[in-house]
């Protein structure tokens, strides 16, 4: 007896311990992507640190990135640790190249948000990103379509649409540019399903960064060659400040090593959930600190949304731990069927040793 209370207390300490340590990367997820967020506001809006420059902003983070990844996968290969998977010319020209284009698109639209729209819009337009996604997936045929996932979808939909017929700071060029970011991370998203999950290629936030972010800096230089260059050339008397730009760009590459960890050591579910209530605390803070006006009607809006990503969840999670119930029993039923050929087989022995 002394025996089995001993293992039951080490089991219950060892889930336990579990259960802690995926709270603890929760947490440092949501710090980090907090802190990412509300950076970015503060740096590109217009009446706080005044630097609307997001196309810039985000090549100094790609910059940033790129550079550490490549001093981290150097210094791996140098202590015979896996640093990066085969990567071959072809390879990177077909999947990583439209990753890296859509992931550029995507953080300088969701950046440039930031000028026009409120912190708690932006969360709650960020809301549509299920809906992006499945849509897409059903697009590129990697999903099927349900009439009641669609059910789903639609009333994340018509929760975002009411939050954005309350919205006190509407601004159309904003929500353009919120709605065309969910639209180029959800593509993106897809595409490393199709482009490089299908291959068994994966790659952890450092070798991402480390492929990703010079694909990001070619085609943003274009775009910041077109839009912002002239206008930081005829403003000489901005002098970069690398405390704010550096710590902004640290925060940003350790938010990639946090979604690794996170999604690693749990599961994309629990980031998924994790997420809803960053974007709760973000709204909070954005009415209570920054003084952002939050209406009922962006509230009601809100909730029916949350409702619906939080019911799309929780299916998500029932096919997760019915999957999992699957192949747990598979083994099982292979087990009682060699145990019922073996059984059998010995009566068959028997009865011939019978008539013998």
């Amino acid at each position: 007896m002394g025996r089995d209370s001993s293992s039951g207390s080490g089991m219950s300490e060892s889930v336990l311990r579990k259960v802690l340590l995926s709270y603890f990367y929760v947490g440092i997820w949501i710090f980090l992507s907090f802190s990412v967020i509300v950076y970015n506001k503060y740096i590109l809006d217009p009446k706080m640190y005044n630097w609307p420059y997001p196309i810039s902003l985000t090549m100094i983070h790609m910059t940033f990135c790129a550079s550490l990844a490549v001093l981290l996968v150097r210094v791996l290969r140098l202590v015979d640790l896996p640093s990066s998977p085969t990567m071959t010319r072809e390879l990177y020209v077909s999947s990583v190249v439209p990753i890296g284009a859509l992931y550029a698109f995507s953080l300088w639209f969701s950046n440039s948000a930031y000028i026009y729209l409120s912190v708690s819009f932006i969360q709650m337009l960020k809301a549509l990103m299920p809906v992006a996604v499945y849509s897409i997936s059903i697009f590129l045929n990697k999903e099927a379509f349900r009439s009641s996932t669609m059910a789903n979808m639609l009333s994340i939909s018509l929760g975002v649409a009411i939050a954005a017929y309350g919205e006190a700071r509407f601004n159309t060029l904003g929500v353009v540019l919120q709605l065309g970011a969910v639209a180029f991370e959800a593509t993106r998203l897809v595409l490393i399903q199709v482009l490089l999950s299908s291959k068994g290629i994966t790659l952890n936030p450092i070798t991402t960064l480390y492929y990703v972010s010079p694909c990001c800096l070619v085609f943003l230089t274009l775009p910041w060659a077109i839009v912002e260059f002239p206008m930081l050339r005829s403003t000489p008397a901005f002098h970069f400040d690398f405390l704010i730009f550096g710590t902004n760009s640290f925060c940003a590459f350790a938010l990639n090593l946090a979604v690794f960890l996170l999604v690693g050591k749990t599961s994309a579910l629990t980031m998924n959930v994790a997420g809803v209530v960053k974007d709760w605390l973000l709204i909070a803070f954005s009415w209570s600190v920054i003084r952002d006006t939050i209406t009922t009607i962006n509230l009601i809006g809100y909730g029916i949304a949350f409702l619906g990503v939080a019911f799309y969840n929780h299916v998500k999670l029932q096919a997760l731990k019915a999957k999992e119930a699957q192949k747990k029993s598979a083994p099982n039923d292979e087990e009682a069927r060699s145990l019922m050929e073996e059984r059998i087989s010995d009566g068959i022995g028997r009865k011939n040793d019978s008539q013998a």
